[in-house]
């Protein structure tokens, strides 16, 4: 099996796992979801959007660089963008791309 046909397997098959995990609740709670699953589907995309938030900011120095402009910018613009439109892809990706853009060019 040469090395290109077993990473596209590979891919695949962790696609697959990765799809069957994250639709099997629809599948097991078909009615009724306990109350507890419907908490945790309201609780955590904000736990995970904070997370990430932390992770992303935690090695900016103030005082050195670009003092971490680029990236208050960005999230300035993805609040905005998501109060303005309510669209989480739409956002993230306008903020990413503001990003870059910021880094690349001007910082």
């Amino acid at each position: 099996m040469t090395e290109t046909i077993h990473s596209f397997l590979l891919i695949a098959i962790i696609a697959a796992v990765t799809a069957s995990i994250r639709f099997m609740p629809f599948v097991v709670f078909r009615k009724d979801a306990p109350r507890v699953i419907i908490y945790l589907g309201k609780v955590l995309p904000h736990a995970i959007m904070g997370m990430l938030l932390v992770y992303c900011l935690k090695g900016i120095s103030i005082f050195t660089g670009a003092h971490g402009i680029p990236e208050f910018i960005s999230i300035a613009f993805v609040v905005a963008v998501h109060k303005w439109r309510h669209n989480t892809l739409l956002s993230l990706i306008g903020g990413t791309a503001i990003y870059m853009l910021l880094v690349q060019l001007v910082f």
